[in-house]
This record gives structure tokens, sequence and C-alpha cells, in this order.
């Protein structure tokens, strides 16, 4: 078990806070909108492990600062992924950023603020996904950069939006706005960006009203199905990007 104390200011890249059993995580870089990179993939993993090990976290808000959610990367690490032992790294965080998300045992609510195109599978893996008006959604990070999609984004996005569907956006680098989003059944609701926060805690707070186990055992069942195609393909999809990149 862990506590907030322990854990609430440890991270760089995250700001939580918590009021009556709601934990608001903030993703952040220096204050602004995150930007994706080594730190953010090496400390999201072990603070979703820390959440889901504290017994007073009832309901979590996931969302991100300034105009983006995460919408631009740090390259400056990149060529470290091209060895062998560099790769290995990836692939350690990279498992235990999708399993240790879907492993926290309380409902999630996403609150996208702006464009996501790095890591985009890891919000719309919340039970309730809200986008702002401003929101879409990008793979950014890989195949039009030359990088096999096969970190999660493979796994998720087949579940969410269909097998074809998925290919064409992982294959192409297509946007898909925050109205498409949800014609789409990613997206439950799309709100003006001055509201979004306002109303992922209205959300939360209906949320609350449940018992503390329903609204545990509700995210176990509602996550298992998920779980199992990320246990089943997560190591796979990662071993054969890293092949590729060590060509």
């Amino acid at each position: 078990m862990t506590s907030l104390d322990e854990y609430g200011t440890k991270y760089k890249h995250l700001r939580m806070t918590r009021t009556d059993g709601v934990l608001e995580v903030v993703l952040h870089s220096d204050g602004g909108s995150l930007i994706w990179g080594a730190g953010p993939h090496r400390e999201l993993p072990q603070a979703f492990l820390d959440i889901g090990a504290d017994p007073e976290n009832q309901v979590v808000i996931l969302t991100g600062t300034g105009t983006d959610f995460c919408g631009e990367r740090d390259s400056s690490t990149a060529d470290a992924r091209r060895t062998s032992r560099g790769w290995y790294n990836i692939y350690w965080e990279g498992k235990r950023l999708l399993e240790n998300l879907l492993n926290i045992e309380i409902p999630i609510v996403a609150a996208v603020n702006g464009p996501v195109g790095y890591h985009a599978e890891l919000p719309v893996m919340s039970d309730i996904v809200l986008a702002s008006d401003t929101a879409v959604f990008q793979d950014k990070a890989h195949f039009v950069v030359d990088i096999v999609p096969a970190d999660g984004a493979h796994i998720i996005w087949q579940l969410l939006i269909g097998p074809n569907r998925a290919r064409h956006f992982l294959l192409t680098g297509h946007e898909i706005p925050a109205q498409e989003a949800k014609e789409l059944g990613v997206v439950a609701e799309v709100v003006k960006g001055d509201r979004l926060l306002e109303r992922a805690r209205e959300i939360a707070a209906e949320l609350k009203k449940r018992s503390p186990l329903t609204l545990r055992y509700s995210r176990i069942a509602l996550t298992q199905r998920m779980k199992r195609h990320v246990l089943g393909e997560l190591g796979y999809g990662l071993s054969i990007e890293g092949l590729a990149l060590l060509d």
C-alpha cells in the first residue's frame, strides 16, 4: 500500500491532488503541455503503480496542461533505443506503462484537453473519456516516422475502433478530431475547453456515490477484456518494434 504523501510530489511530469477521494492527475513538462520522452516513459508506469496501490483513491481524473494533452516529443534520447540494451529499457517500461494503468482498480475519467499525438492510447483506455473540442487523436510516434506501431497502439486502437479503421489510423497518421472520435465511440462527450475539467469533476462526484467495492470491482470487470489482449500481445509487439529499430 502507498499514500499520497509518499508519491504525490515525487514525479517531475505529474502533478497530483486529491479531494474527497478523487485524485486529479495532471500531466505536464515544466508546467506546460506534456512533451513525451524518456522522463514520462520512465515515470508514468511507476506513478500508475503508486496510484493503484493507494486505498484512499476512489476515482482518478487524468488530464493534461495547456493547449495539448501530449502533442510533442523530445527526440534527444532517440538513439539510445537503437541498441539491444537500450531497447530492453523501452520494452520493460512500455509493458508496465499499459499494464500498471489497467491495474488501477478504480474508475478513471480522462479529460483530454487538446491534441494527443504521442501515446494517444493512454487517455482512451480510461473508463469515461471526455475531450475538449480542440482535441485531436493521432499516432505521430510510429509508422509515419518509420517505426512499427506495436507498443500498445496496435492493441488499443483495434479494440476501440475496429481492425480496419485502426490500421488506417496507424498506417497513415490520420487525425481524428474530437467530434469524429465521439462518433467512433472513442470519446463519450465533447466539451468546451473551459468546461472540461468541471465536467470531469461532476462525473467523478457521481461515480463516487457508489460504494468503494462497487467502484473497484466495476473497474476490474470492465477492463478484463482489454487486460487479456495487453497481456497476450504487448510484449510481442514491443519485441518486433525493437527488431525493426535495430536494422
